[in-house]
């Protein structure tokens, strides 16, 4: 088995493992210390600890309602707070493979290799819009 550091990978699979590898770290990293600042309350919660177990069991729209939790991307107003903080980090690691992608589309194109190139722009794209919001499923 050959070191996965070595020079014989393509640059394009290192490019989207190096950035991979540092966007998972700074992902992990956000999150545990969004969480460790909102459990110790260094970040103030948006919904207090003690509220949580009485509204653990209400319908999803009651805990909405009475919480004014926001929905979509208004959480990024809330970012000061903790539970939201904390979610960051999770947005971090979800996103992680948009600037992996982005990297490597012009390698494919300077080696003409066309058609990886527009995969993986669509692939972006597809990804994008999924987390835009604007497709949204439901009742």
């Amino acid at each position: 088995m050959s070191d996965p550091t070595s020079g014989s990978r393509p640059p394009e699979q290192l490019r989207y493992a190096t950035l991979l590898d540092w966007g998972a770290k700074l992902g992990f990293a956000v999150l545990v210390l969004a969480f460790a600042a909102y459990v110790t309350g260094v970040l103030t919660a948006h919904v207090p600890h003690e509220r949580l177990p009485g509204l653990w069991t209400l319908p999803l729209e009651a805990y909405l309602a009475q919480t004014g939790t926001p929905t979509g991307w208004d959480w990024l107003a809330l970012l000061a707070k903790g539970e939201f903080a904390s979610i960051s980090g999770i947005a971090i690691l979800a996103a992680c493979s948009i600037p992996c992608l982005l990297a490597i589309v012009p390698v494919y194109w300077a080696r003409g290799e066309r058609a990886m190139a527009v995969i993986a722009a669509v692939t972006i794209a597809i990804q994008l819009l999924a987390a835009s919001g604007f497709l949204v499923a439901g009742h």
